[in-house]
């Protein structure tokens, strides 16, 4: 379950980055309807924000899991 958190975290910052940057006119066609258009700027923005706090949820549950003591 934490893996996959992580992998997912990661994986939105991922695309929230190329969404930004090819909304800005940084990569990708001229042609896409991403291309130099500013709401998937915020779109972009968006993905990025939910997949660093999915992140974070990530590190907290890690944390609290760490210190709970086990019993043997």
């Amino acid at each position: 379950m934490k893996i996959l958190l992580e992998i997912i975290g990661i994986a939105l910052v991922l695309i929230g980055l190329v969404f930004t940057a090819q909304s800005e006119s940084y990569i990708g066609p001229q042609s896409s309807f991403m291309y130099s258009n500013p709401s998937w700027t915020i779109n972009g923005l968006m993905i990025i924000m939910a997949g660093i706090i999915i992140l974070v949820v990530d590190i907290i549950i890690r944390i609290v899991c760490r210190q709970k003591p086990r019993n043997r």
